[in-house]
């Protein structure tokens, strides 16, 4: 157990039972371990034991007077004479006395008797919270990493129910000093996570700490402190502070695949809520997925309210679960605002009534007809609500051609299957099976043109080329091994050490910094090591002022000394005055090597004039450098243009559109160019809603 005090809040004198609640034994159980030994036991344990005085425990009397004069006593000679008649003793009762943990929970469970309570249940489908859990933990695994529980967002809407609507939930009876009935109105929802623990000796007992003023916070501050308390109990460091406060308590045994309960209420609160396994309806248990799918039959939840019927009514607990039930189906904005708490950049699914009627066939033949629709369409505009806004400038929005609503798909088509095109649709990358769930088609397309990168490409004119950009991006395994990560993340340190020990060292000069765009140098990293080992015989590299000192550095080659010599006002020996340029205008020649061995060598051009006027300097350099090689139809161009962009100048400045113009002739001819757009946010050339 934890040697820091399950910090129960001072209650009436002698820590009165109906404070301590479910935590009871946790106190009992500590006390237990001071009276043996009290240094194991930390200080704060010590300081809160030092005038505890529960019932059943009472301080040493002092000793009773021995020898003669205690015999003179007649206490003393009944004594006597008692030692000296032996007693006959009681026969033993069958069984094993309960001890400590286990009479504490006996005197709980005694307790409650006393609180007459009723129970509420509600039935609550869980289509919807299914499948935006879903998008929310898909959205965390590929960012920050984390997940969100069920449990999670039934207690954010129970909280929500609570404070929004039924207040009455809230309170707590109390018996006045001349055990007159009084009730408390509590101004916050103190919310109670019961915990079960599993002890070494592989018995069980349940904890209940708090999230006090659960109902000032939004989902985001409510999951971390909601994880904060879990991590604390399954660590054994749950505070004095973390037991305080209750009002009401969130109970899940479905965890283990209960049904349904009635808890037990202790004395002190007004309800414990109860959540049951998420499971599709008992009859239909065995039945085949693809029926439950056709039949739209959505796995359910109960929820049970046990309240103290002294001070709430059964209306009231049937009116919160009847809100529960609401936002758990999306009422209110319920999802929406979690996803803005979360940043989740994409609109919460809704619930909508299956639409599946009785000419099934019909019905079947035109929502294959819209599936292919939908299929294309992401085809074509899915860049469009890709995550591209780092700094949430703009609310998520989905757009109209891309919600299945549009097609008169709901929630309850995602399981049902369709067809997928054939050899010209997304299954030959997927699986052998030309049929899949829509949820399954929907992830797949979601997965190439919706996440951080947006893919446009539909107008392309030759059906080879989209079939060969189709093929990349759809349904490929996008899992990076423990080396590459570790490799790119490598790229990232010392992208941003450059950038911090910059900032730090020469605070104030001007320096065009690579803050918020560091990803820049693994993706350079990333182009060039496949340049290198593939063969090409070289690349040439042109950037705006953004970012160059970190790609000269972290790309080029360049030596951390002759950058911090140019910081500190170096002049070269070689010319009279200095070059007379400014340190992020300069070029710089170097050698990029691979990690298979490969070596590339590369030239960043001098961009002494403003963002994009180097482009035409850059694809002129690598053409220049292809007339030089001699040619060999191996390899028709090669010598690798990279440009990299400001997002505002590349829309904004003409002389890009003249240089892709002349990309196609015969004496500009490369053969293609890599371009970096570094997402700026502002520009001067445009704004980045036209960007």
């Amino acid at each position: 157990m934890s040697d820091t005090p399950a910090n129960i809040p001072p209650a009436d004198p002698g820590h009165s039972e109906s404070r301590l609640g479910p935590n009871a034994w946790l106190v009992e159980e500590m006390f237990e371990q001071f009276r043996t030994d009290p240094s194991s036991v930390s200080e704060s344990w010590q300081e809160f034991f030092a005038d505890y005085n529960p019932p059943g425990h009472h301080r040493p009397e002092p000793a009773t007077p021995t020898g003669t004069a205690a015999a003179e006593t007649p206490a003393a000679a009944t004594a006597v004479q008692a030692e000296t008649e032996p007693a006959e003793e009681p026969p033993e009762p069958p069984g094993e006395q309960l001890r400590g943990v286990g009479a504490r929970i006996v005197a709980n469970m005694e307790a409650s008797l006393a609180v007459p309570t009723a129970t509420s249940y509600r039935e609550v489908p869980a289509k919807l919270l299914e499948i935006n859990r879903r998008v929310i933990n898909g959205y965390l695994g590929r960012t920050r990493g984390g997940k969100v529980s069920f449990t999670h967002l039934i207690g954010y809407a129970l909280v929500k129910a609570i404070s929004g609507h039924v207040p009455a939930i809230n309170n707590s009876f109390l018996e006045g000093p001349e055990g007159e009935p009084r009730i408390v109105r509590n101004e916050h929802v103190g919310l109670g996570l019961a915990i079960d623990m599993e002890k070494s000796d592989g018995s069980r007992s349940l904890i209940v700490p708090c999230i006090r003023d659960a109902d000032t916070m939004d989902f985001a501050e409510f999951a971390a402190h909601y994880d904060e308390m879990i991590r604390k109990a399954k660590t054994n460091k749950l505070g004095v502070d973390d037991f305080a406060g209750v009002t009401v308590t969130l109970t899940n045994p479905g965890t283990i695949g209960t049904e349904r309960s009635v808890p037990r209420l202790m004395p002190g609160q007004g309800a414990i809520v109860g959540v049951g396994s998420l499971t599709f309806p008992t009859g239909f248990a065995g039945a085949d997925p693809e029926t439950l799918a056709d039949l739209g039959i959505s796995k359910v939840i109960t929820i049970s309210s046990t309240y103290d019927h002294r001070i709430i009514q059964g209306a009231e607990s049937g009116m919160l679960l009847k809100k529960v039930d609401e936002l758990l189906l999306g009422a209110d904005g319920f999802y929406d605002e979690i996803f803005t708490s979360l940043g989740v950049p994409y609109e919460a699914v809704m619930w909508r009534r299956d639409v599946h009627g009785w000419d099934r066939e019909d019905t079947q033949v035109a929502k294959q007809m819209q599936v292919s629709t939908i299929i294309n369409m992401y085809r074509v505009r899915g860049h469009l609500i890709a995550d591209l806004d780092p700094l949430s400038a703009e609310p998520p929005e989905m757009h109209s051609e891309l919600d299945p609503a549009t097609y008169g798909l709901t929630i309850w088509d995602l399981d049902r299957r369709f067809l997928t095109g054939g050899e010209q649709g997304i299954y030959a990358r997927i699986g052998t099976d030309e049929r899949m769930a829509l949820g399954d088609i929907l992830h797949v397309l979601r997965d190439a043109y919706c996440r951080t990168v947006g893919i446009e490409y539909m107008h392309i004119q030759d059906p080879a080329e989209k079939r060969w950009i189709q093929e990349k991006v759809e349904g490929t395994d996008i899992h990076l091994d423990n080396e590459d990560q570790r490799h790119i993340l490598g790229k990232l340190n010392g992208a941003e050490a450059l950038e911090k020990f910059l900032a730090t060292k020469y605070l104030g000069q001007k320096r065009f910094g690579l803050e918020g765009a560091e990803s820049l140098v693994p993706l350079l990293d990333a182009i060039l090591e496949q340049a290198a080992d593939g063969g090409l015989d070289s690349a040439v590299m042109g950037m705006p002022h953004r970012g160059r000192l970190n790609v000269l550095v972290n790309v080029v080659g360049k030596a951390y000394s002759q950058l911090f010599r140019e910081f500190e006002g170096y002049l070269d020996p070689s010319s009279i005055q200095g070059s007379g340029d400014v340190k992020y205008h300069l070029g710089q020649s170097g050698s990029f090597r691979s990690r298979g061995g490969s070596e590339l060598p590369l030239q960043l051009a001098a961009n002494p004039s403003h963002l994009e006027a180097v482009n035409p300097v850059v694809e002129g350099m690598a053409r220049a450098r292809m007339d030089q090689i001699p040619v060999d139809d191996s390899r028709a161009y090669p010598v690798l243009p990279v440009l990299m962009h400001g997002d505002a100048a590349f829309a904004g400045q003409g002389i890009v559109a003249e240089c892709f113009g002349l990309s196609g002739l015969t004496g500009h001819r490369t053969g293609g160019t890599v371009h970096f757009i570094v997402n700026n946010q502002i520009g001067f050339t445009t704004s980045p809603r036209f960007s």
